[in-house]
Formats: structure tokens, sequence, C-alpha cells
């Protein structure tokens, strides 16, 4: 069993770490770090569990004195015990969850070794809610899809909205981060690009038959994909009914994910 250390006031200064915002916990600078800089905050058993099987490195935990999930005795960092009361103030959650863990941030891939490595890729431009980059990983990592590329405005996978969303399927996503999107992609010769666009002129995804390695572009619900990206990508489309356009990113990426997933395992 973990040695829980057991506090009753959620002002005490053990607790200040778990109140930092995405800021506080990753700046600027550590989330541009591929080597790993900063920390993640994990919310929930599954995802604490998640991200210790992934081999993250835990900081701290605060879990629930009374039913101490059993995720905390796999932690050797410290950990914290309290109450409701205690674990709704210090975590601002009004449902409280059983575990709440800081973790150092791990390193990623440059775009190029993460392209080497996966048959299918999500691309992510100006996606900037946390919300939809969380469903995104899920849709992505539950329909088979093994890497995730963003440019330096889309939302972190890291942040405590995209894990809690994505329910920590982040960590069997390995995902990498550049400020240069479209020269990186362009100059993956062997995959397949196709960008998600909502133009009648696209081809729809029911008719393309996607290679062995290939990634989807998906861009901003309000923008789009810039024209760099489409320029160097296939553009494929949705067909939608009635007055309806487009579907949101993260619905967007369901649907193709699915159209666009790599052939089933074969069974053994």
């Amino acid at each position: 069993m973990a040695e829980i250390i057991t506090i009753e006031d959620p002002d005490d200064e053990r607790f200040t770490q778990f109140r930092l915002n995405e800021r506080g916990l990753a700046s600027r600078a550590d989330k541009r770090n591929d080597a790993g800089a900063g920390l993640f905050l994990a919310e929930g058993d599954l995802v604490v569990e998640r991200a210790a099987n992934a081999g993250c490195v835990a900081v701290a935990a605060l879990v629930d004195i009374d039913r101490v999930p059993e995720v905390a005795d796999r932690l050797t960092c410290p950990v914290y015990g309290g109450g409701e009361h205690v674990r709704r103030v210090v975590s601002g959650l009004g449902m409280p969850q059983s575990i709440i863990c800081l973790f150092h941030r791990p390193a990623r891939p440059s775009v190029r070794t993460l392209a080497a490595e996966s048959r299918r890729l999500v691309v992510l431009e100006a996606v900037d809610n946390p919300a939809n980059v969380g469903a995104i990983v899920r849709n992505a990592a539950g329909l088979g899809w093994d890497g995730l590329v963003l440019d330096h405005t889309s939302a972190d996978p890291l942040a405590r909205r995209s894990l809690r969303v994505a329910m920590g399927t982040a960590f069997s996503l390995p995902h990498a981060r550049t400020r240069t999107l479209a020269d990186d992609l362009d100059s993956l010769r062997d995959v397949e690009l196709y960008a998600m666009t909502p133009s009648s002129d696209a081809v729809p995804l029911d008719h393309v038959s996607p290679g062995p390695r290939c990634a989807v572009l998906i861009g901003s619900e309000r923008s789009g994909l810039s024209d760099d990206l489409l320029r160097i990508a296939t553009p494929v489309m949705i067909p939608m009914h009635g007055d309806v356009d487009s579907l949101n990113a993260a619905a967007a990426s369901a649907v193709a994910c699915w159209a666009l997933r790599p052939p089933a395992p074969r069974a053994r």
C-alpha cells in the first residue's frame, strides 16, 4: 500500500502545485521542447493509470482518503489524501475525481520520426479547442491510427481538458508538434496526404482508396485548412445533406479515421 499523507486543510501549501493553471504547469517554451519539459495534470484513475503505463513519471498525487484507487499503490511520488471538500477545493472540480496526479511531460518525436513509425497520421492545424483535440485523439486511437501531428497553434493533447475528454488515450497515440507544418508534411514523400474540406470539388471520402501510409489533415472550424496545406494534399470531403456544409472537427475526424482506417490486423 502507498503511504498516504492525510491533509485536512485545503489551503495547505503542499496543494499549491495542484492549483497551477495550464501555463503554470507548462510554459510556451516547455510545450515547444521535444525533450520533455514542464508538467501535466491527469484526472481520474483511468487517465492516471494510462499515464503510468506509458512510463510517465509522477510528481505528486491527491487521492480520496476514504476510497484510495488501486493505481495509487504504483506511484513512488508523494501521495496526499483528503476528503471530498478538500479535493473539490484543491482540484476546482464540482465532482472531484478519486485521484489527480501531476506528471513530468514526456519527450516526443519529431514529425519525420513519427511519420516513419506510423501507417496512419492525423494532422491538426489551428484546432485550438482542447475538447476537440481530446475527442480527435480518442477517435484516432480507437480506430487504429498511430500518430498525431499538430501545428504550434493547436491545443495541447496533454492539457487537462484534452486528457479528460480523451480518457487518457493520448498516451497510446504519440504526437509531434511543429512550427513548419506545411514544409514538414511536404517532405514526407511516401505518405499520402488527404485534406478535409467542405468544398464540393473535393473527392468524397468513400471514393478514396488510401495506400499503406497516409495522413488526414483537419483544420480550424472557422477558416479550415490553410492554402499551404491544401496545395500539397488531395482535398477530400464528407458528403452532406441540406444546408449543413460540414461537421465539427471532432466529428469529422471520426468519419475520416473510419473511412481511411488501416487494414484490420490478421487473425492469428
